[in-house]
């Protein structure tokens, strides 16, 4: 099993188009998508410890959240407003394949030193989006990588948006 676990891990780190395809497809993967997503938000509170030890303590819990909030705009974006004619997905799919995608998040970890801190944060978001990309291509059945980043991109908005009236409704802005 953690065999299975670390396999995917790098898979998914390469950007192998058929791990998302297997983890689509794998219900029992969903707790392996939360524990890369975990491990992934803990590399970047490793990494930006120099910040503070609060962006570690917090960051596990609100990556879940914000792992499992994403997920549903990118569905809702998918499936209900740029649906394809083969698109069919349940939100416990973009789970998995979304939870995957975090993978690259890992090298975070380096970015403890200041001068590797800027760019293993850049490098790591920049390879997180193209595994987004990927992950949402699979999980939405889509022909077009475009497609699939224009998805990323919208549900990427939506989230703005949302976090700004947020921020506005509790007077934080």
């Amino acid at each position: 099993m953690i065999n299975l676990f670390f396999s995917r891990v790098l898979r998914a780190i390469k950007i192998d188009v058929d791990l998302y395809e297997e983890v689509e497809k794998d219900k029992n993967a969903t707790i392996q998508a939360a524990i890369v997503v975990v491990l992934s938000s803990l590399a970047a509170g490793v990494g930006a410890l120099q910040l503070g030890v609060s962006n570690f303590l917090l960051a596990p819990a609100l990556s879940l959240i914000g792992w499992y909030v994403w997920s549903y705009l990118v569905y809702f974006v998918g499936v209900k407003i740029f649906k394809d004619a083969k698109t069919s997905a349940d939100h416990g799919e973009l789970l998995r394949t979304i939870g995957f995608a975090q993978a690259p998040g890992l090298i975070r970890v380096f970015g403890v030193t200041p001068d590797l801190m800027i760019v293993t944060f850049i490098g790591s978001g920049l390879w997180i989006l193209a595994c987004m990309v990927v992950a949402v291509k699979s999980a939405l059945d889509y022909e077009s990588l475009l497609k699939s980043l224009g998805v990323v991109v919208v549900a990427w908005i939506f989230q703005v948006i949302f976090l700004f009236f947020m921020l506005v409704l509790s007077n934080s802005f």
